[in-house]
């Protein structure tokens, strides 16, 4: 498990940084462009990943046809995985697209969209690439080939770090575009992580016979279907997770600065540790799925509980640590003494729910690999808007906890959906033993 996991969390911590390369190198551009380059990510990331999230079938399908050693089916899951994606892009393409007006409409700042506006064209060449990722890697990672994933996304980081140098600030020939430079540089690294992974399945297939080459390469609907049916639950539920956080973030914007920056930092460090389970996750949905299709039940609940264990060790020292040290690790970002009480204090809250934000990630990838992307959706729907969201909200403002009660609120979620999760994964490797 730790073989598969470990370049797996580090391909998703190497994901994280893409990000924050492009907030540092937009500094010197002013407010404006910082400003508008968050704005942009946060219309575009929300979209695009829940189009990301629609591919995620593939881990039960590859990896259960990996399991029973079925090549064959392998491969066309991947073919038609490149196809549901082709679909998916120009749906995506355009509700990015639409933001623009409405943004405008709302009276959004006029030099904030006017380096929006070309920045999002420029990350909208990138989706199609970003969703061939995203099926190469599935493919991949469910047949144990998991070293190119961490090499393309480590190396795509200085790809995008090259090309921000060049296209933002007019280097090696290149005109200054600014902020849309960053866009061209972002989906250009894309392009690079889609090839590097489709090199890896090239140079793959040729030392396995050339399989996928030989097959029919016309669309499937009914496995596209298939893929559809599993992925839009997984892409809910990431659409309800991020959706809350970005409510949650409005509620906090109407308190006192020092709060709002705490709140955003405290939310960069835990987005930051939840990438580990998040690689963790994967590999669960990879082990159990292929331990679903060699007829193994006892060996896909050992996969399940082997992930939830590694979970909980990294984020258990995780919430230990935020609870020891806050101040400490908020005087990383920032010295105002304000904000750094602040973010102490929701640090602390945060350690509360660390434990069971890495046991529902990895409960939610066990319970992929057994094919059941519905009941993580639910739970994330039930535990975040039907509990979580209004405990935060009357904690915060008609009780006057402010910002930590919003994270109580966000507490309370979490640890219900990750204790919920496991309780349904127990039961369900349970059944499998049973039958």
């Amino acid at each position: 498990m730790l073989r598969l996991a470990a370049p797996l969390a580090l391909a998703e911590l190497g994901w994280m940084a893409m990000g924050v390369v492009d907030t540092i190198m937009a500094g010197p551009l002013g407010a404006a462009a910082i400003g508008a380059g968050s704005l942009g990510s946060i219309l575009f990331y929300p979209i695009a990943i829940c189009g990301t999230g629609m591919l995620l079938g593939m881990d039960t399908l590859v990896s259960q046809s990996f399991g029973a050693d079925d090549a064959h089916d392998c491969r066309c899951t991947l073919v038609n995985g490149l196809w549901l994606g082709l679909v998916l892009a120009p749906a995506l393409a355009l509700a990015i697209w639409a933001l623009i007006p409405l943004l405008r409409a709302a009276g959004t700042n006029p030099r904030v969209m006017e380096l929006l506006a070309p920045f999002l064209d420029a990350l909208l060449w990138g989706i199609v690439p970003l969703l061939f990722y995203t099926a190469f890697r599935r493919y991949l990672q469910a047949v144990d080939i998991v070293k190119p994933v961490t090499f393309a996304l480590v190396s795509a980081n200085l790809v995008n770090l090259a090309g921000n140098w060049a296209l933002m600030y007019g280097h090696c020939g290149f005109p200054a575009m600014g902020l849309t430079g960053s866009g061209w540089s972002t989906s250009i690294s894309r392009c690079y992580m889609a090839a590097v992974l489709l090199a890896a399945i090239v140079w793959h297939e040729r030392r396995r016979g050339n399989l996928l080459f030989r097959i029919a390469w016309r669309p499937d609907f009914a496995r596209m279907g298939r893929l559809a049916g599993l992925g839009f639950p997984a892409a809910l539920q990431i659409l309800f997770e991020g959706a809350v956080f970005a409510v949650v973030t409005v509620f906090v914007a109407r308190l006192p600065e020092a709060w709002l920056a705490a709140h955003g930092i405290a939310v960069n460090i835990i987005a930051t540790t939840y990438m580990v389970p998040l690689g963790i996750s994967s590999a669960a949905a990879v082990r159990v799925g292929q331990a679903i299709g060699r007829r193994d039940p006892h060996g896909a609940a050992r996969a399940g509980w082997t992930a939830l264990l590694l979970g909980a060790l990294f984020m258990g020292g995780a919430g230990v640590t935020l609870a020891a040290m806050p101040r400490w690790i908020v005087r990383i970002y920032i010295g105002d003494p304000a904000v750094i009480a602040s973010g102490a204090v929701l640090l602390r809250i945060a350690a509360l729910f660390e434990l069971f934000d890495g046991l529902q990630v990895v409960a939610t990838g066990a319970l992929r690999g057994l094919g059941d992307t519905r009941t993580p959706m639910l739970a994330h729907l039930a535990g975040y808007w039907a509990i979580g969201l209004p405990v935060a909200y009357v904690l915060c403002f008609p009780l006057g906890w402010g910002a930590p009660g919003i994270w109580a609120g966000l507490s309370a979620a979490l640890i219900l959906i990750g204790s919920a999760l496991v309780l349904v994964w127990k039961h369900r490797v349970r059944s499998l033993a049973a039958g």
